[in-house]
Parts: C-alpha cells; structure tokens; sequence
C-alpha cells in the first residue's frame, strides 16, 4: 500500500469535506436571515382579521407543511424553467439561490406557527393591563408581551435550529455541493471514514447551538413565578 497517496486523500477529503460544511452553514445562515422575519410576518397574517389575508397565509403554510422539502426543492429549482422554458437557476450560484428560497419559504412557515402559539400564549389580561396604563397596542406587545412571547418559544426553535443544519444536507438532491456528497463520494470508492467525519461536524454544531439556547434560556429564566 502506497502510505502517500493514502494520505494524499485523508488531506483531500478533510478539505473538501470542511468546504463542504461551509456550503451547509452558509444556507443555514442565508435561511435564518431571511425565514425568521418572513416567519412572523406570516404569523400576523394567520392571526388576521381581515379573512382574504388570513385565508391566504394559513393554505400557503397548510402546503408548505404538508409536502416534503425535497418536492419543494425540485419545484423550485425546475419549476421557472418549465413554466417559461428557460432555466433561471443556473450553475453553482443558481442551484444555491434555488435552494436558498425553498429552504427560506419552508422553514418560515414553520417559525410562522412557533410565532403564532407563543404570541396567542400570552394570557388578554396583559394586553388589558397595558391599556389600563395607557399603553399603544404597539408599546404593549413590544415592552410587555415580546420578551414573554420570546420565553415562550425558546424551546421549540432550538428544535428548528438543529434540524435545519440537518436538513440542509438534502440541497444536494439539486447537486448542491455539501458535506454529505462529499462523504458519499469517497464511499463509492471504498473510504468510509468521511461518513462517520460528518457526523462529528454535525455533531459539534448542534452541540454549540444547544449550549446557545441554553445560555439564552437562563438569561430569560427571570420570568418563572
């Protein structure tokens, strides 16, 4: 056995493998960015009066919720091109624009829900108690319910969180270059140590996350009886 070139591929696919997890960071990061204000803007429409709006919001998160990732994106990344008969998402930049919006659209519907039980969680007497004070309808959610709505909902999107790195990891079904193909890979040549490498990467991600949320859920902790 050639010693060298054995280590010529460890080097490699320690490379391409932490490359590789940078993909998944970064539409973790891109889908945060934009799924966490979508998501409560969707909460407001669902919580409504105005029934068009409402009705609106809650079938789109009824579809989004009841259909696989996966489907979702391979109709976005191919749908446009079938519909105008034109791709628009184009090379390495365009698969991960296309997975970018599916994952932004999924995943905010989702927080939408997470937003919505937590705001509806908060007893009307509060609301009442800030208008006895002479508080806005805005002053109120914002200085008295926010806070209260954020304690609440501190569990539940630690679970998205982590399942979200996870579920970045099917991007690949558009050929999206991450930690995952880049193991499977070097399986097909017979390596089985990249599989058990992307386990420790993800891992050690979540292991960060839960001990953010945990920091996070301390800091709130004053709002036990």
């Amino acid at each position: 056995m050639d010693f060298s070139v054995v280590n010529q591929m460890l080097l490699e696919g320690r490379a391409g493998q932490a490359g590789g997890f940078l993909h998944n960071v970064e539409l973790f990061a891109i889908t945060l960015l934009f799924a966490l204000p979508l998501g409560l803007i969707i909460a407001f429409g669902s919580m409504s009066r105005f029934r068009p709006i409402k009705f609106f919001t809650k079938s789109m998160v009824w579809i989004i919720r009841g259909t696989p990732l996966m489907l979702q994106l391979f109709i976005v990344m191919y749908g446009p091109g079938l519909l105008f008969e034109k791709p628009i998402f184009v090379g390495t930049d365009g698969r991960m624009q296309a997975a970018a919006i599916a994952f932004v659209i999924n995943y905010a519907c989702y927080f939408s829900e997470i937003y919505r039980g937590g705001i509806e969680s908060i007893p009307k007497g509060q609301y009442e108690a800030g208008q006895v004070l002479g508080m806005t309808k805005t002053q109120t959610f914002f200085k008295v319910i926010l806070l209260q709505v954020v304690k609440n909902i501190i569990a539940p999107m630690s679970n998205e969180f982590m399942t979200l790195i996870k579920d970045t990891s099917l991007a690949r079904v558009i050929a999206v270059v991450d930690i995952i193909m880049i193991a499977e890979s070097f399986s097909a040549k017979g390596i089985i140590w990249p599989l058990f490498y992307t386990g420790v990467y993800f891992l050690v991600f979540c292991g960060a996350l839960t001990i953010i949320f945990n920091k996070i859920e301390k800091k709130l902790s004053y709002f036990k009886s």
